[in-house]
Order: C-alpha cells, then sequence, then structure tokens
C-alpha cells in the first residue's frame, strides 16, 4: 500500500481522493495545513506528497522531502509555479500534475463572472434580499455584437473563446503558439497583443504563470486598454499588478473586473476569515468597489472536474509506486 501525505486538503479533496483509489490501493494522510520546508517534515513515512496551487514547494522544501523518503510530489492542479522544478530534478523527486482535468469547468466560469458583472445579478440578489426592488443602478450591458481579447489559447482558453463566440461575440486571440487550424474554423482573429489590448471590450486571461507573464497586466498595459473594458482573471494571480489595477479603476479606465483569482492570495483563499479583521490592503480595496467581483478560486470546483482531478491523481501515484510511467502529458 502506497502512503500518500496530502497537503492543504479541503472536505472535497477527501471525498474524491478517497472514492478513485481502492480501500487497499492507498493509504491517505489528509494534512489541512499547507506543505512547505517548515511543514514538510510530516510527510515521514509517506511515498508521495500530494499539492496543491499555493503549497511552497521550493528547494528547501523539496530536499526535506527528499531526506525523508518522498519520491513523488503529486500536484492534484495543472499550474505549477509553486514547485521548484529544477530543484525536483537534482533530488530525484518525480513532479506530475493534471493538465487538463476540465477546461470548461474553468471557461465556464470566466463566462459567469463576466455576465455577473455585464447585468448586475449580484448586486441585485443582495438588494431583493433586502426586499429592495428597485432597478436604479442596474443597467447592465449585452455581451452579443461586443469584443473579446483572449490571452492564451491553451484548452480553457479555446473553450471560453467557443463560449464567447456562441454569443455573438467577436473573439480575437493573442498566443506565442497561435493554434490557427482551431481559428480558422471558429473565426477567431489572432493578433499582438498591443492590438488585442486596444480593441477589446472584455479581456479574459488564461495564460499560466511563468518569468515571461509576470505582471502581464501592469501600469503600461492597462493604459493601452480600450476604456471602460473589463478584464477577467480565472488563471492565475500574478499575471496582473494589483496596484496598477486599483489605479486603473479609480480613474474609471476600467468598466469592471472579476478576479478568481488574487496576486497575494496565499494565506487567504480557501480560508474562513469571516471574523478576523482582513489584513491585506489592496485585497480589501477591491472589494470596495463596486464593479469589481472577486471568487476565491473556485473555478475549477465542479463534480465533473474534482472527479477527473482525483482520478488522474490517484492513476500517477499508483504507476509511480509501481514503476510504471505516469500518464502522458503529466510529467514535468
Amino acid at each position: 500500500m502506497t502512503t500518500v501525505a496530502v497537503y492543504d486538503a479541503k472536505p472535497f479533496d477527501v471525498t474524491y481522493l478517497s472514492q478513485a483509489a481502492a480501500p487497499d490501493q492507498i493509504q491517505w494522510r489528509f494534512h489541512e495545513f499547507r506543505l512547505d520546508a517548515e511543514t514538510a517534515a510530516t510527510t515521514a513515512g509517506a511515498c508521495v506528497a500530494c499539492v496543491f496551487v499555493n503549497d511552497h514547494v521550493d528547494e528547501a522544501c523539496l530536499k526535506r522531502l527528499q531526506e525523508l523518503g518522498v519520491r513523488h510530489v503529486a500536484l492534484r492542479c495543472a499550474g505549477f509555479n509553486n514547485v521548484d522544478l529544477v530543484a525536483a530534478r537534482k533530488f530525484g523527486l518525480a513532479v506530475t500534475r493534471v493538465p487538463a482535468y476540465s477546461p470548461h469547468a474553468v471557461a465556464e466560469h470566466a463566462v459567469a463572472l463576466l455576465m455577473t458583472l455585464a447585468r448586475k445579478t449580484h448586486r441585485a440578489w443582495l438588494r431583493v434580499r433586502e426586499l429592495n426592488f428597485s432597478l436604479t443602478g442596474l443597467v447592465g450591458f449585452e455581451i452579443y455584437g461586443k469584443t473579446a481579447g483572449i490571452i492564451g489559447t491553451g484548452k480553457i482558453g479555446r473553450v471560453t473563446a467557443q463560449i464567447l463566440h456562441g454569443f455573438g461575440v467577436k473573439v480575437l486571440a493573442y498566443d506565442p503558439f497561435p493554434d490557427t487550424e482551431w481559428a480558422g474554423r471558429l473565426g477567431v482573429n489572432y493578433t499582438d497583443m498591443n492590438t488585442l489590448l486596444g480593441a477589446s471590450d472584455i479581456v479574459s486571461l488564461h495564460v499560466p504563470l511563468m518569468p515571461e507573464t509576470m505582471h502581464l497586466l501592469n501600469e503600461q498595459t492597462l493604459a493601452l486598454l480600450k476604456p471602460g473594458a473589463f478584464i477577467i482573471n480565472t488563471s492565475r494571480g500574478k499575471l496582473i499588478e494589483t496596484k496598477a489595477l486599483i489605479k486603473a479603476l479609480k480613474n474609471g479606465r476600467l468598466g469592471g473586473v472579476a478576479l478568481d483569482v488574487y496576486e497575494e492570495e496565499d494565506g487567504i483563499f480557501f480560508q474562513d476569515l469571516s471574523g478576523q479583521v482582513l489584513q491585506d490592503d489592496e485585497l480589501s480595496r477591491l472589494l470596495t468597489f463596486p464593479n469589481v467581483i472577486v471568487t476565491s478560486h473556485q473555478a475549477f470546483l465542479t463534480q465533473e472536474a474534482l472527479t477527473e482531478i482525483a482520478k488522474v491523481t490517484v492513476e500517477n501515484i499508483t504507476r509511480g509506486a509501481a514503476g510504471a510511467p505516469f500518464l502522458e502529458g503529466t510529467v514535468l
């Protein structure tokens, strides 16, 4: 039986991972706290560390894992910017991920956020609960006929573009590796970043966080946006420079912003802080804008996606324990 230490584990992780493996296949050790160099000692006796987006799997952590006998770091997500892959190779640890658990889950959430902003349904819902049925201040806009810029046309970006195309939206796209065949079938026009920013009513981010995408939207690039544009980010928080975003909101440059991720979400997202004072001043400021929606990194959170995440994670764990090749496309 393979012993697996699971970090940043939520009730749905326990449910779906446990269901994906036979009772005699994996011994799960679920931890609610996150993995880092200090908590790495809790992997003692485990062969696999199963981590999520906000675990800190840096060189110091990986060194400790290797010393404790861990041989496999299994990410139950697509992003891997929180893992030092060079150090993992140095210490001989395999690293796997779930690259495409459900592009529809994230894409649909991105569009749901956009529709909420467009029709102000979040504000209307709050009003009606207070028996305020006034329509004042609830004038929205139609998605039909607008131009959307999709930055990053991997699986999620392509699905988002397809959904928006169904709304009658003109879709522009930017990607350093354009999929021209797909674009031709759908009627998507690839263009350069500056042109996309200047021509789009809606900009949706679907790129991984890498050194070259860090603060992709900053003071300079935000200034290129079409006045009144809407920004949707369901990818990684550090793609947007928060200080510059707040400045653009304050001066009225932006029509609205929807974030499922936040630049400094570690220690905030996935936690219940309702009885505390929020210590992050920038997030506090963002939450004061009536045209800003923030959800807590939940775009992946569907039954279908959780099932696929658990299935792929368990398959790679059992393959690794048996000395068999990991699933194609999951190895980092």
